[in-house]
């Protein structure tokens, strides 16, 4: 019996993850706006963004005459000012016409715009499969016994802090304060994919922002924040690693011996529900 329970559990987790279903975004011909600007410019900018969005692996994209039967509908309006050609984009719900969020670009040609940028903005409040939902544990294990994280993260991109410990060490004084709190999320996910940050190469799976504010922590702690966090999921979508990045949590003023940097930061997670 105790070995059917942990499978039940994998097998509950496992479906959950692949049974998110994906959204239909359907983009529209682009138009053109002013001299300087043709069909062939809003052509290359329409399938930019549909490259782009497809690449994520988070939403089918629709063009051509498919693209009205979608559940989420991109326009946009390609011109050229300043020597700058400039792309505005606005992605609406055509079951109640109500326009979700804008997206804003320019750059010296379509080539040169920067489109993972320009599609985050217009994926803003598409929705699409989340993978960090549900709660997650960090373990650290110091030589004065372990320190936990344990987030819960919702559908409404806020965070449960359900524990959060902060550390210091220094010398022979070593300090454990267990914090609890809230605090809020953002989540871009997409296909695996590799990205260049700092001049290093990181493989990653979604980019993500975290804010908490912190009860009982080590006063440093009382409110946390880290944007830009690259996140990178095993095949199963029950562990996480931040392959950039990290959430801080601690300082070893002690040296080597105690713990190999002296900033601590949670960055490796396991999904526990």
């Amino acid at each position: 019996m105790k070995k059917i329970i942990p499978l039940l559990l994998f097998l509950i987790l496992t479906f959950s993850t692949f049974a998110q279903r994906l959204t239909t975004v359907g983009i529209m011909p682009f138009e053109t706006s002013g001299d300087g600007v043709d069909e062939n410019d809003a052509e290359e900018v329409v399938k930019m963004i549909a490259e782009e969005l497809g690449s994520w692996g988070v939403m089918t994209i629709l063009t051509g005459e498919q693209a009205r039967t979608a559940e989420y509908l991109v326009r946009g309006q390609v011109s050229r000012q300043d020597n700058q050609f400039v792309i505005e984009a606005s992605v609406s719900d055509p079951r109640t016409g109500r326009i979700l969020n804008t997206a804003h670009a320019s750059a010296s040609s379509p080539r040169a715009i920067h489109r993972e940028s320009l599609c985050v903005q217009i994926a803003e409040n598409i929705p699409y499969p989340n993978y960090l939902l549900g709660k997650w544990q960090s373990t650290i294990n110091m030589i004065d016994g372990p320190v936990i994280c344990i987030l819960d993260f919702r559908s409404d991109r806020t965070v449960r802090v359900e524990r959060f410990d902060t550390w210091e060490h220094n010398g022979a004084n070593s300090l454990k304060y267990q914090a609890i709190g809230s605090g809020t999320y953002s989540y871009s996910g997409y296909l695996r994919r590799t990205v260049t940050i700092d001049r290093r190469e990181i493989v990653t799976d979604a980019t993500v922002g975290i804010s908490l504010t912190l009860e009982d922590a080590l006063p440093k702690y009382r409110t946390v924040s880290a944007g830009g966090l690259r996140v990178l999921f095993d095949e199963e979508k029950l562990n996480l690693e931040l392959s950039y990045g990290g959430i801080p949590c601690g300082e070893n003023h002690s040296g080597a011996s105690v713990y190999p940097s002296r900033n601590v930061y949670y960055s490796k997670f396991t999904k526990i529900q």
